[in-house]
């Protein structure tokens, strides 16, 4: 068995089953993949795809644990490359993020920025994807970090390192009648459509579950991922806005008033999913302190010990609010 082998049977499953679309990405010949495939199959004795003449149709059951395994393998060959750069040489290689539009356009930029100005020589990567997706990454190890609000909590192997508090604000055009509403109400806000982000964006649950337990269905017209889209449809008449509170600019936003509504829908909190079994570069200690200074290398150290030791060392600590 070659970690070759894995990783061509990995790379046709994450693809749909296109073994073209695979051989692709991997730089090699449809039919030396193909081969390669053929091998493992005869040396593990069962068959991993199941075939429709020439083409894949499905994984077979063994095939689908023995994908499962060869990512998890894939990524520690990966991890080990990682660990013999940072000491040969650390100041080059790859950082990966996967993060959502909002902490990607409104939070991360001047991050970023003091990133590329400190490594210049390391390719800085953004991934962008539902929280889900992200989460998915970080777990499997593909990426380096995930960066969200929402679902890093579904994976087990993952710690959560709490970065900083945000609430969501209702956006109206100047004049609005919205704007005279005090206190604001989710009584109030239900009486307009609603122009917010997909469900499992950027606390959507928080929104959802604050109108169902005041027994209000609301109208929501449209949804997006991506607060930009959301405030071009509010400025176009189709219905108020809900979106985090960073993604309103005062300055660029000038001709939309931000109603804030902590006191409808609470406060969330943005995460860091680090894999607890990964081994962490000094560039991924500096990212990470630099978006939320708290998160020292020792605190990172101590919550990748586990749940509890995670639990203790962010217990009562008061997070920044963004």
């Amino acid at each position: 068995m070659k970690l070759q082998q894995l990783r061509y049977v990995w790379e046709v499953a994450r693809n749909n089953l296109n073994v073209t679309e695979a051989a692709g990405r991997l730089f090699a010949s449809q039919p030396a993949l193909s081969k390669q495939i053929r091998l493992l199959e005869d040396e593990l004795g069962v068959p991993l795809f199941v075939r429709n003449g020439k083409h894949f149709s499905s994984l077979t059951p063994a095939g689908k644990s023995v994908v499962n395994l060869a990512g998890l393998m894939l990524a520690k060959a990966d991890e080990i490359r990682r660990v013999a750069q940072e000491y040969n040489d650390p100041l080059h290689g790859t950082l990966s993020i996967a993060t959502t539009h909002t902490q990607a356009r409104y939070v991360l930029p001047p991050v970023v920025r003091r990133f590329m100005e400190s490594y210049p020589g390391i390719r800085l990567t953004l991934q962008q994807g539902t929280p889900t997706q992200i989460a998915e990454l970080a777990a499997r190890g593909e990426v380096d970090m995930a960066i969200a609000t929402e679902s890093l909590e579904l994976f087990d192997a993952l710690a959560m390192l709490p970065c900083y508090r945000w609430r969501r604000c209702v956006l109206v055009p100047r004049g609005h009648p919205l704007a005279a509403e005090t206190p604001l109400t989710l009584e109030a806000v239900a009486r307009y459509p609603l122009v917010t982000y997909v469900f499992g964006f950027t606390g959507r649950s928080r929104l959802d579950e604050a109108f169902a337990k005041a027994g209000i269905a609301p109208q929501v017209v449209l949804t997006a991922v991506d607060a930009d889209v959301i405030k071009t449809y509010v400025r176009l008449g189709m219905g108020v806005g809900i979106v985090a509170h960073m993604a309103h600019d005062p300055e660029h936003d000038s001709d939309l008033v931000a109603l804030d509504t902590g006191h409808l829908f609470g406060e969330s909190v943005t995460k860091i999913g680090l894999r607890r079994d990964n081994f962490i570069r000094r560039c991924v200690y500096d990212f990470i302190e630099w978006f939320a200074p708290h998160l020292t290398r020792e605190r990172v150290d101590e919550a990748l010990r586990g749940r509890d030791a995670e639990q203790e060392v962010f217990s009562g600590l008061e997070l920044p609010e963004r």
